[in-house]
């Protein structure tokens, strides 16, 4: 496909997704399709139409939007400050909702994050553990309100602390009796429950940018504990939760990014709901989220990112990681995850894009193999 073709079509797609008038609507298609950065360093905004169907929702309508912005426009160092928000409904009369905040205060000193959340959406259980079957698979309805928070301060040229403080809240309701959820007795907190988890977070970050980093290395580390405030058989334990990024310039157009993730529950009864999900549109693309869920997880990735031009970019992955419980890791039960993507940078100046990807992973015998595509605004990590 050639480039004026590729621009035709992403215009068109601008014009059945962008209300207003036809005058605006030229001007921000020929805007969006311009090679040239926005020097001003104004704030952005994109809004987008979220539509989908399935069996167990029916359509599901909604938008989907980030705003973007700088707190200090003058400092050519400045981080990028980030809302980003959703909200769905489906004609069976289902809910998601989500706000974001990613906010960098004058002169990096202090990063904000929040997030609230909630959702009354359906989803599939399969089980416990590194190898559920799909044969297993069990629909469940779930209500999930969660509410976290957290403040880093600089306290070097790229060391950051802080503390985090997140409250979960879970229900559930079996829309099938009889499958492996109410029947499998190793599965704990079937009803749901409340968690509050305070913690404490170091990070070491001195990535060019937060956006589309091209070189440099983030570390994040996060301790967090849940006291037992709601009694009873809530939960009450440790998170800990490792983030490592690193990217290198192989040329001036392609970057190597390398990321590897692991999470770990410490209580030995933790509810299933609070247990290290596999598959992500971040991490170990293509599984389905919650398929495979255990104690620990472990996950790897690279990614090959290739910016053909300002506004239009591709990407290769691939990634291995796993679930497992105790210390029972195995290298050999490492599942694979390969795929690419391209890019959309409709904020050629912060580097935001939206990206859309498409993941092959595991297939094992008698079903279908593992795959999954993903449509998102910003990059996997």
């Amino acid at each position: 496909m050639n480039k004026e073709l590729l621009k035709t079509l992403f215009a068109l797609s601008l014009l059945i997704l962008i209300s207003g008038n036809g005058f605006s609507q030229m001007k921000l298609i020929k805007k969006l399709l311009s090679n040239e950065a926005d020097t001003t360093r104004g704030s952005s905004f994109l809004p987008l139409p979220a539509l989908g169907y399935a069996q167990e929702t029916g359509i599901e309508i909604g938008a989907a939007s980030l705003y973007s912005f700088y707190t200090d426009r003058k400092d050519t160092l400045m981080r990028t400050s980030r809302i980003t928000g959703m909200v769905t409904f489906t004609t069976k009369k289902q809910s998601n909702f989500a706000l974001k905040s990613d906010i960098w205060t004058p002169g990096n000193k202090f990063h904000v994050t929040s997030e609230i959340r909630y959702r009354n959406f359906p989803f599939n259980f399969y089980g416990i553990g590194n190898s559920t079957l799909e044969m297993n698979e069990d629909p469940i309805t779930q209500k999930l309100f969660k509410l976290n928070a957290g403040l880093e301060k600089k306290l070097g040229k790229s060391i950051y602390t802080g503390m985090s403080m997140a409250y979960e809240s879970y229900r559930f309701e079996d829309k099938v009796v009889g499958g492996i959820y109410s029947n499998d007795p190793g599965i704990r907190d079937k009803d749901g429950g409340k968690v509050f988890f305070l913690g404490i977070t170091q990070i070491f970050d001195n990535r060019n940018t937060n956006t589309y980093t091209t070189r440099g290395s983030f570390l994040k580390f996060n301790y967090s504990y849940a006291p037992d405030f709601f009694g009873g058989d809530h939960f009450s334990g440790s998170l800990l939760k490792l983030d490592l990024r690193n990217f290198h310039a192989l040329s001036k157009k392609t970057t190597l990014g390398l990321n590897a993730h692991f999470q770990t529950i410490s209580d030995s009864n933790t509810p299933f709901y609070l247990l290290p999900q596999l598959g992500s549109d971040e991490m170990m693309r293509a599984y389905y989220a919650g398929r495979f869920r255990d104690q620990n997880l472990l996950a790897l990735q690279g990614e090959l990112r290739l910016r053909l031009n300002p506004r239009f970019g591709l990407v290769g992955f691939a990634a291995a990681g796993n679930v497992y419980s105790g210390g029972n890791f195995k290298l050999i039960q490492l599942k694979p995850s390969v795929g690419g993507g391209f890019r959309y940078f409709y904020d050629i100046e912060r580097g935001l894009s939206v990206r859309m990807d498409y993941a092959i992973g595991e297939q094992n015998p008698g079903e279908k193999r593992q795959s999954g595509f993903y449509l998102s605004l910003g990059e996997a990590f």
